[in-house]
């Protein structure tokens, strides 16, 4: 077998765009970070990180939003389902824009149960209020935004991410750019351009995807139907991924909530490495993304050998790259650390737990790369089992932190990937062996 067969270079067409636009969203994070922090409270900065964290992490959750839609549409492109292809694009947009106008009613009352978790200083607090009251007002464009690029994935119109994230992020940074130092809207200025770069992605996203209902033939009289039906199905699905979100979602953040409780330069040092592997899930992601589509395409067209011949692709040209990743971080993981922090005392700690960062890449990219399968294939209760197997060694690996100390966390992190991994192709395995991965109800 070649290792750059037409299977591969498929791969890499849906890959690449998504390699590209992922790599760019820390981007606005590091535009947001400099303007505002060139205000002259630290309050500032402050306030939008925690109103950041706050609005993302609710985001984060209804994410089962891009990844049943993919799922849903790349199988319905398979079978070559027209109206199929029409409902997966209409009941998700639906119970996006619902669930998008609830979050804007219930933006006041979010605020507060946010600012009182948090908790701390006044004056941040006050500052992050601000920001999210505002931020809540892009949740219908935010929403819908996850659906519609869910949607052209699952078409494999590869443009559409790399399209989205460029006009998406531009806007942002040019208005953050206006709002904050020159018209000096402080907090209020960041967030209102996040909100009007959302719309202005929703308003590119609905052209795309008219642009690739006119090529595949989807006439207005399907959209019109595609409402009625099925939803039960849809909302089962949805609740497993986001149960599997949830589940994500809490063992990250006991990376840092954890790791504080280990010293103010254990955390600060984790945070720092964290973004070693926060850079390289983003990558690899560009290959779960196309995973998602193949996966879909080829259990919609029940083609068995379509899909060994993408998996086969995806393990060899995202191996590759995991590799890579491994050997960059070995070699120059020490330089990176000093781009990212000039303090001594966290550049040393960092350089303790080095060697985790090496050993994440060649973990993590199997775990990935089937997550990508099985969101093809819809097969949201697998992932959410097996995310479950894996949160429970990861609580179990907390344990030897008395012991180890920052190491046992890490090794927590590195044992959750692994376990993902296993469990996913544990299920695959033995779905596949006994004939039932095309028939999953």
């Amino acid at each position: 077998m070649r290792f750059f067969s037409s299977a591969d270079k498929q791969l890499w067409l849906l890959a690449l765009p998504m390699i590209l636009s992922n790599i760019t969203v820390p981007m606005l994070g590091l535009v947001d970070t400099a303007v505002i922090g060139h205000l002259d409270s630290p309050v500032y900065l402050g306030g939008v990180a925690v109103g950041t964290t706050a609005t993302n992490l609710l985001f984060m959750l209804l994410l089962f939003l891009r990844m049943s839609t993919t799922g849903l549409t790349a199988q319905a492109y398979g079978a070559d389902n027209k109206p199929a292809l029409a409902r997966a694009l209409m009941q998700p947009l639906l119970m996006a824009v619902i669930a998008g106008v609830v979050l804007v009613a219930l933006k006041t009352p979010l605020t507060r149960l946010a600012v009182s978790v948090v908790g701390g200083n006044e004056a941040i607090l006050n500052q992050a209020a601000a920001f999210m009251h505002i931020r809540w007002m892009s949740a219908p464009a935010t929403l819908v935004n996850m659906v519609l690029l869910g949607w052209l994935l699952g078409v494999q119109y590869a443009r559409a991410p790399v399209i989205l994230l460029v006009i998406g992020n531009l806007v942002n940074i040019l208005l953050d750019l206006w709002f904050v130092p020159v018209l000096g809207w402080g907090v209020r200025g960041a967030a209102a351009a996040t909100v009007i770069a959302e719309y202005c992605t929703l308003a590119s996203g609905l052209v795309m995807v008219w642009h690739v209902l006119r090529l595949r033939g989807v006439a207005l009289r399907l959209l019109g139907q595609a409402w009625r039906g099925g939803y039960g199905y849809l909302l089962r699905l949805n609740r497993d991924i986001m149960l599997r979100s949830l589940m994500l979602q809490l063992c990250m953040a006991s990376l840092t909530v954890i790791g504080a409780r280990l010293g103010s330069d254990i955390v600060a040092a984790n945070a720092v490495l964290l973004m070693f592997l926060t850079f390289t899930a983003y990558a690899l992601d560009g290959f779960a993304y196309a995973v998602e589509a193949c996966s879909g395409k080829a259990v919609g067209a029940k083609d068995s050998s379509q899909l060994l011949h993408v998996w086969h692709a995806a393990c060899r040209q995202a191996g590759l790259l995991a590799l890579l990743f491994s050997l960059l971080y070995l070699a120059a993981g020490r330089y990176i650390v000093s781009l990212l922090t000039s303090l001594p005392a966290v550049q040393t700690q960092a350089g303790h737990f080095l060697v985790w960062q090496v050993i994440l890449p060649l973990i993590g990219v199997w775990c990935f790369l089937l997550d990508g399968m099985f969101i093809g294939a819809t097969r949201a209760r697998d992932m959410r089992n097996s995310m479950a197997v894996a949160m429970a060694g990861f609580g179990l690996m907390l344990l030897t932190i008395p012991l180890l100390g920052n190491h046992g966390l890490w090794l927590a992190v590195t044992t959750f990937l692994l376990l993902r991994g296993v469990a996913l192709w544990w299920i695959w395995r033995r779905e596949w062996l006994q004939g039932r991965w095309f028939n999953y109800v």
